[in-house]
């Protein structure tokens, strides 16, 4: 495995992470079995960056991964969020950035993961009611506290990013980026650099989408993905040219194209760690053989190239979902 570091810190972090929130939410039925092995076979690979959150499964999430956590600690470096509401059936309901809620929250998080301190907690987005300087204040109280070693935020803009980072320096921020979500390129990516925050992808592999192995037809009830543009049956057809297409370059290296979606990423930025997520072994094995994927400048032209051939590829989020992105 390779490292990166985390933001101007000296901690050194696996250069691809693992999340886990598809072991316990959004798609499908959960089988802990294999996710308790996945989790283990991680720790053989040397993947230390695992990120959960408090609303994945309405904490069951960070119970499972609490099973390898405890006995592991001093190997895993963890991530968990606070923020969403969600109802009973694990459905997304509100944000709730306030202070107050987050002390409840955080409390109840160190509990379920069985440990003393989370390594980096992030907010899982913005709440527009309340300011971001009282919510990343309130954050700092916990590295003060000792119950936090570091702080990040979710899917936030760049304001917020440089507002949030004067009050507490903002360790690492997480959102979503991948070949087909690249909205991060303009502001994001170039701000996380001039401040020294790490840039954390989620969804590199854009849900499956590039690997080459979906098929949206074949997308069980439970699968969130149902209910997202990008996987309706409107944008099929181009997504799956695009994803071959893909293959093909990927076939052409040497390598997988799930291996080299995430090689594409990695390649965007030394600061940039994603965290692909699963909760099968097989998968793991092949993420964690993306670090070894080299890029040159044809293959980049190349992937470019197909991209612009296959533009149809759907809005990552339905309306639902875009309310809770920060865009202020």
């Amino acid at each position: 495995m390779k490292y990166r570091n985390l933001g101007n810190t000296e901690v050194k972090l696996s250069a691809t992470g693992l999340g886990c929130m598809g072991m316990s939410h959004a798609y499908g039925e959960p089988d802990d079995a294999e996710s308790i092995a996945t989790l283990n076979l991680a720790l053989d690979l040397d993947i230390n960056f695992w990120d959960t959150a408090d609303v994945y499964g309405n904490g069951q999430n960070e119970k499972l991964i609490s099973q390898v956590l405890k006995p592991n600690r001093d190997k895993i470096f963890l991530a968990t969020k606070f923020g969403f509401r969600a109802t009973p059936d694990g459905k997304l309901s509100t944000f709730d950035g306030s202070p107050d809620y987050m002390k409840t929250a955080v409390e109840a998080s160190l509990k379920r993961l069985q440990t003393d301190v989370i390594d980096l907690y992030y907010a899982h987005r913005i709440d527009p009611n309340v300011p971001v300087e009282e919510m990343v204040g309130a954050m700092a109280e916990l590295v003060k506290e000792g119950k936090v070693k570091y702080i990040g935020l979710s899917e936030a803009s760049a304001n917020s990013i440089r507002r949030a980072h004067a009050v507490h320096p903002i360790s690492a921020l997480q959102s979503e980026y991948s070949l087909l979500t690249r909205d991060v390129e303009a502001e994001i990516l170039p701000l996380c650099k001039e401040l020294g925050i790490s840039f954390v992808p989620f969804s590199p592999l854009a849900r499956g989408l590039i690997t080459n192995t979906l098929n949206v037809a074949d997308l069980k009830e439970g699968d969130f993905r149902k209910s997202l543009p990008r996987y309706q049956e409107s944008h099929a057809g181009n997504n799956q040219s695009l994803a071959q297409g893909f293959a093909g370059i990927a076939e052409g290296i040497g390598c997988s194209p799930a291996q080299l979606a995430i090689a594409w990423v990695l390649a965007q930025g030394d600061n940039i760690i994603p965290i692909p997520g699963t909760k099968k072994r097989k998968y793991l094995q092949e993420n964690a053989g993306s670090v070894e994927v080299e890029l040159s400048a044809q293959n980049l032209a190349d992937i470019e190239d197909l991209l612009k051939k296959y533009p149809d590829t759907g809005a990552r989020y339905n309306e639902g979902y875009f309310k809770f992105v920060d865009k202020n």
